[in-house]
C-alpha cells in the first residue's frame, strides 16, 4: 500500500515537472528549459496532453509569436539530437505543427535539420504540403516546394508526383486549396505543375476535380484561375456532377454563371508552348495579367446575361495605371496591331515588338484539344519566323525611332489601355482576325513618303 502511494505521488511530481517544462519550451523561455534539462536530461522524452505532444512539437507550433527565443529552443532541442521526425498521437510531425500555425522560420530550422516532408499522418493521411494548402500558409507552401527540389524527395518520387500527392480521400494539394478559397497558394502550385484536372476518383473511377471544389467553396477568383490554367468544364464526379451544377446546389450564382457549359470558353493559358515554361517573372506576369484582363471582359459579358452584377475587378500585378506616366504616354511606341497598347513584349530572335494583349491571341488555344494537341508554336505575325523566347520589351519612346509624321496619321493611345481597366481592343482581337489587320505593314511607322503622298493627293 506505502509503495503504491509512492509511486502516485512520484507519478504526479513528474506530471508536475513535465507540465512546467512544457510551458517553457511552449513560451520560449531558453534559461528555464536548459536548466530542467541539465536536472532530469529524461524531460526531452515527454508528452503532454491527449495529443502527445513532445518538446520538439511543442517548440515548433504552439507560441502566439514566432520570436528570437522560440527559434532559440528549437535549435537547442535539435542541438541535443532529439528525433527531427517524432509523432504525435495522430503521427504528425513537428514539421506538419509548424506548418500548420504558419511558423516559416521554425519549418526552416527543422528542413535544415533533416525533417521529411513526405511524412503522412493517421487523420486524412496528409503531408505537410497539404496542410499548407489547407490553412493557406503560402511562404510555408513554398518552402516546401523549394525543399522538394533538392530532397530525396525528388529522387524518391519525383517533384511532379509530389506535388500531385494524393490524401486518404484522394485530394490533392491543389483540391484543398480550391475547396478553402486559397488563391495565392492554388496559384503557387499551379505554377509548380500541379494537375488542374487532377480527380479524386481511384484509377478509371470518377471523382471530384479542383473545379468541383472551387464551386463548392464559392471562390470566384479560385474558380477564374482555374478555368484559365484549362480545367474542364464538362468533367464529372463521382455523383455524376458537373462544377456547374456543384455551384448552383451550394446558391453561388456568379460561379455558376462562369461555370455554365453554354457560356463562352475562357482563353487558356498557353502551357504547352515550350517559350512560355521559360518566360522570366516580368513577362509572364505581363501575360498573366493581359489574360486575366481579357478573361474579365468575358465574365462581365456572361455576368450581363445572367443578371448578376459584376464583382469587383482589381489586378494584384504591379504592372497598373502608373507604368508609364500621363507626360510620356503620347510618345510611346504602340502596338502595330491592335494600336492601342504599348509594346511591351519583344519576340526573340527577330525582336519585334507587340503588346500583351495581341501575344496571348497569338499564344493562347482557347480550349486544348486532347485529340490533336498543339504540334507547332505560333509565328511571329511580322516575319512568319518561329518565335523561341519571349521577353520585356524596353519601352521606347517615338522621339527615338520615329520620323516627322503627319499628327492626321499618327496613331493615338487609348485612355482605355491601361492594364488595370478592361481592354477595348481585346475584346474584338481574335488569334485570326486580328493579325489580319497587319497585312502589308512589317512597322507601326509611318515613312515620310508615305505621308508626302497622302499630302499630295
Amino acid at each position: 500500500m506505502g509503495q503504491n502511494q509512492s509511486s502516485c505521488v512520484m507519478q504526479q511530481k513528474k506530471k508536475k515537472e513535465n507540465g512546467v517544462f512544457a510551458s517553457a519550451v511552449a513560451n520560449g523561455e531558453l534559461e528555464v528549459v536548459e536548466a530542467m534539462i541539465k536536472d532530469d536530461v529524461t524531460v526531452l522524452d515527454s508528452t503532454v496532453g491527449r495529443a502527445k505532444l513532445s518538446p520538439l512539437h511543442l517548440a515548433a507550433a504552439n507560441v502566439l509569436v514566432e520570436n528570437l527565443f522560440k527559434v532559440a529552443v528549437l535549435s537547442m532541442l535539435l542541438d541535443r539530437n532529439v528525433k527531427v521526425d517524432v509523432l504525435n498521437r495522430h503521427k504528425q510531425t513537428p514539421l506538419m505543427l509548424a506548418v500548420m500555425h504558419g511558423k516559416t522560420g521554425c519549418m526552416e530550422k527543422l528542413i535544415l535539420a533533416g525533417a521529411n516532408i513526405l511524412m503522412f499522418d493517421s487523420i486524412r493521411r496528409r503531408t505537410c504540403l497539404h496542410y499548407a494548402a489547407y490553412y493557406g500558409h503560402v511562404d510555408c507552401l513554398k518552402t516546401i516546394l523549394s525543399s522538394a527540389h533538392s530532397s530525396p524527395v525528388a529522387d524518391s518520387w519525383g517533384f511532379a508526383r509530389f506535388v500531385n500527392i494524393r490524401d486518404g480521400n484522394g485530394a490533392t494539394p491543389l483540391h484543398l486549396a480550391a475547396r478553402h478559397r486559397r488563391l495565392e497558394c492554388l496559384h503557387s502550385l499551379l505554377d509548380n505543375g500541379a494537375l488542374v484536372c487532377a480527380s479524386t476518383g481511384g484509377y478509371g473511377f470518377p471523382g471530384r476535380t479542383p473545379l468541383h471544389m472551387a464551386a463548392r467553396g464559392g471562390s470566384v477568383d479560385c474558380v477564374r484561375m482555374l478555368l484559365a490554367w484549362g480545367a474542364e468544364r464538362l468533367q464529372l464526379d463521382s455523383s455524376g456532377r458537373i462544377p456547374f451544377t456543384v455551384a448552383l446546389k451550394h446558391k453561388h450564382r456568379t460561379c455558376a454563371a462562369l461555370l455554365d457549359p453554354s457560356s463562352a470558353a475562357p482563353l487558356v493559358w498557353p502551357s504547352p508552348l515550350k517559350f512560355i515554361s521559360e518566360l522570366n517573372h516580368e513577362a509572364k506576369a505581363l501575360l498573366e495579367n493581359a489574360l486575366l484582363e481579357a478573361n474579365r471582359e468575358r465574365e462581365k459579358t456572361v455576368l450581363k446575361d445572367n443578371d448578376i452584377s459584376s464583382s469587383p475587378l482589381h489586378s494584384d500585378s504591379k504592372y497598373d495605371d502608373d507604368i508609364v506616366s500621363d507626360s510620356e504616354e503620347s510618345n510611346m511606341e504602340l502596338c502595330c496591331i491592335c494600336f492601342d497598347q504599348v509594346c511591351t513584349i519583344e519576340v526573340k530572335p527577330c525582336d519585334h515588338q507587340m503588346c500583351a494583349h495581341c501575344t496571348l491571341a497569338l499564344c493562347c488555344l482557347k480550349k486544348p484539344d486532347p485529340a490533336t494537341g498543339c504540334t507547332t508554336g505560333p509565328l511571329c505575325p511580322f516575319c512568319r519566323g518561329p518565335i523561341l523566347q519571349l521577353t520585356v520589351a524596353e519601352i521606347k519612346t517615338s522621339s527615338d525611332t520615329e520620323v516627322e509624321s503627319s499628327p492626321i496619321t499618327k496613331p493615338r493611345r487609348s485612355r482605355k489601355s491601361n492594364f488595370s481597366e478592361g481592354s477595348s481592343s481585346f475584346k474584338s482581337l481574335s488569334a485570326i482576325g486580328s493579325f489580319g489587320r497587319i497585312a502589308g505593314r512589317n512597322s507601326g511607322k509611318i515613312d515620310a513618303e508615305s505621308n508626302e503622298g497622302f499630302i499630295k493627293s
